[in-house]
């Protein structure tokens, strides 16, 4: 959920800029089920217009409405809402609304931790209940201890009778692209939507620029013997998409020293064999965890034809992986889907 954090810090800076103040909403908590859960955000902006969401969009217009009285008085609050008669949901939202203010010392300390690929924690102090104000809102620490409040009139001091909300955020899930012909164009600009990191290296005999590839963070023309790759964790999937079985051997060959989350190669299914065991050949140290985050072809079966369909089906295939749950549809689930 970084990005949707970055969005709503951008949002607000040109909001400032325009001489308007921000409101910052934060479900905090939840008694039974919803469609989004504690976390997710939404900036409000004093025109009423607002970036982000806290559900499925049904929520939203009564939040803008109670959110009135926090840009007359500049005072936080806590309010609640109950789905269980209005949505399709089963459970009671409670969500901070808070006045959000962004300095110039908090915008540099956010783009030194995102640039930086580094985690920060959001600590938030509320109370169960509908209405109320109080010395509520939200706190964020960087690395080194730097912390920031969001609004000047919240002090983070925890009494007995309140609650406390902490969220990790994460860096942004990074994808590395490696090819550069149409249909690593459609995964790149389809999994920009989801707010990963996306880096694309293209035939240096070939290279493409940024204005190419829309969502991307960087685009550079490498070839496989020249390309060094940093960074690379768990936190990261590769996909190879060269249309070539020399130049897809060659980039898995050097990417034996690293443990990615993910190595989707397109191709057909008969070459899979014959990619593994001349991997073997060129790279025998290769161990068999690696070869267990290779997918190849990549991609789940969902009869995947155009070159966006294939993007779909690789990224929902990446998606399975990282979240750790095994396809199928959701009408055959009994019981809640977030679990």
């Amino acid at each position: 959920m970084i990005h949707e954090l970055k969005e709503i810090i951008e949002k607000a800076i040109i909001n400032e800029q325009k001489g308007l103040k921000n409101v910052l909403a934060t479900v905090v908590d939840l008694d039974g089920s919803s469609y989004r859960k504690p976390g997710v955000r939404m900036l409000i902006s004093e025109d009423n217009s607002y970036t982000g969401a806290v559900s499925g969009g049904c929520v939203e217009k009564e939040i803008i409405q109670r959110a009135k009285t926090v840009f007359r008085d500049n005072k936080p609050k806590i309010i609640t809402y109950d789905g269980r008669y209005r949505l399709g949901c089963e459970g009671i939202l409670y969500i901070l609304l808070e006045p959000f203010f962004i300095s110039n010392y908090f915008l540099l300390a956010f783009s030194e931790a995102t640039k930086n690929r580094e985690s920060f924690k959001i600590t938030c102090l509320y109370s169960k209940e509908d209405e109320v104000f109080g010395n509520f809102g939200s706190a964020i620490t960087f690395k080194n201890n730097k912390q920031f409040l969001f609004s000047e009139s919240f002090h983070l001091q925890h009494k007995k009778e309140e609650f406390v909300f902490t969220q990790l955020l994460e860096p942004s899930f990074k994808l590395i692209i490696i090819g550069g012909e149409h249909d690593a164009v459609k995964l790149c600009k389809i999994a920009s939507n989801l707010g990963w990191e996306i880096d694309v290296i293209t035939s240096a005999k070939d290279s493409k620029k940024l204005i190419d590839f829309p969502g991307a963070n960087v685009v550079v023309g490498e070839s496989p013997e020249t390309i060094q790759f940093k960074n690379i964790n768990t936190n990261t999937a590769i996909v190879i998409m060269n249309h070539s079985y020399v130049q897809d051997l060659k980039y898995l060959v050097k990417l034996t020293e690293f443990n990615p989350k993910y190595i989707g190669i397109l191709g057909a299914p008969n070459r899979r064999e014959r990619l593994f065991n001349e991997l073997f050949d060129f790279a025998p140290e290769t161990s068999e965890e690696f070869l267990d985050i290779i997918y190849t072809p990549a991609g789940l079966h969902i009869g995947a034809q155009t070159p966006e369909e294939i993007a779909i089906s690789i990224i929902a295939e990446i998606l399975s992986i990282l979240r750790k749950k095994e396809p199928f549809s959701l009408r055959n689930l009994s019981g809640k889907i977030n679990q």
